[in-house]
């Protein structure tokens, strides 16, 4: 029999149904009905088809191209609707954090919209917070709630050791000088050695004395975005890659938190066939890939390119052989089911736990 304020109510939007299923499943509990639909003016409309009164609700929404917005909505009116609803508790549960790249005011007059993101979370009535693999762990300091990080580490080291032939002649890499920590910790894991890309611009010392001009930014484009793998580098040609460590002869295991248009890990591939890698794999936790096409992503020079599936990648998996996904609904469910039930979730953290 349902007993009253002891139960889990899972809910979710249009962003990631397909994963909200899979962790109902994990959980052993329906989905709770709900419908959200626009209005012929474009405005979101959240309905709940059932009492949430003095019950544990969490709603699942990883915000995702190119309606990054229209699921941030989403999942802010959920929240509210379930707090006006007279929810017990509300988690709001983000795979893929939204405008994590804006973290920091690293130009005049740039927002810092992970913040503002965090806020509005707050505002709507979310009492906590669980996500994957943020960009920068300093976000978890833009909330007055708690806030748990779930690391996908122990996942991508089990597809290692399991997907991957001789990963022990393997040495784990970092496309950029920014991811260079979550790669040590990885490469410390497998007792790997570790390699970095650094990414510097050249000195042109004839055009030293010149005055830099900014080129105009497309409309459209991720311009407040802070992240390496954007088109930022454009201007390829003023960049040079420096790979530090021995990559020849061994397998190169490139490892980020997030790709989007896949430039940094096309010339971090590039690098390390031309140091003599036999074969590259890429392991990232957000497949953002916004405008990336599969025949781009059959272009890439890898030999499998992973992401966890916070992202829908279901469209792109059945089309281009080069893709593999992780799962993430496991550790999710795992997560929730801590929580709902009070227990620590540090032992999420350990590579063989499930």
């Amino acid at each position: 029999m349902h007993q009253k304020g002891n139960s889990i109510r899972l809910l979710t939007g249009n962003a990631h149904p397909k994963l909200a299923e899979n962790v109902a499943n994990r959980l052993g509990i329906p989905l709770t009905p709900c419908s959200v639909t626009k209005f012929v003016s474009l405005e979101t409309s959240v309905q709940i088809h059932q009492s949430v009164r003095d019950e544990d609700v969490f709603i699942l929404q990883s915000p995702s191209p190119p309606d990054v917005n229209d699921h941030l909505m989403e999942l802010l009116i959920m929240i509210s609707a379930c707090k006006i609803a007279s929810a017990k508790r509300i988690t709001a549960v983000i795979p893929c954090y939204p405008y994590a790249r804006q973290d920091k005011k690293d130009k005049s007059r740039a927002p810092i919209t992970a913040k503002l993101v965090a806020n509005l979370l707050a505002v709507a009535g979310a009492d906590h917070v669980i996500t994957l693999d943020l960009h920068a762990s300093q976000i978890q300091g833009f909330f007055d709630i708690p806030v748990d990080n779930l690391f996908l580490e122990p996942s991508m080291i089990r597809y290692i050791k399991a997907e991957i032939p001789n990963w022990r002649n393997a040495i784990i890499v970092s496309p950029d000088a920014g991811g260079a920590k979550r790669a040590t910790a990885l490469a410390d894991q497998l007792n790997l050695d570790f390699a970095l890309i650094n990414r510097k611009r050249k000195r042109d010392l004839s055009a030293s004395m010149m005055v830099p001009t900014v080129p105009p930014t497309p409309m459209g484009s991720d311009a407040g975005s802070h992240h390496e793998d954007e088109d930022e580098h454009d201007h390829t040609n003023d960049m040079m890659e420096l790979l530090v460590g021995d990559v020849k002869g061994r397998v190169a295991i490139l490892i980020d938190d997030m790709i989007d248009t896949g430039h940094t890990v096309r010339l971090a591939a590039d690098v390390l066939r031309d140091a003599g890698a036999t074969e590259v794999y890429a392991l990232i936790s957000h497949g953002l890939l916004s405008d990336v096409t599969i025949e781009n992503l059959k272009d890439l020079p890898l030999k499998k390119l992973v992401v966890s599936n916070s992202i829908d990648q279901t469209s792109r998996l059945e089309a281009c052989p080069v893709l593999d996904t992780i799962d993430v609904a496991p550790v999710i469910a795992e997560s929730i089911r801590r929580t709902h039930n009070g227990e620590s979730i540090s032992a999420l953290f350990k590579p063989d736990y499930f």
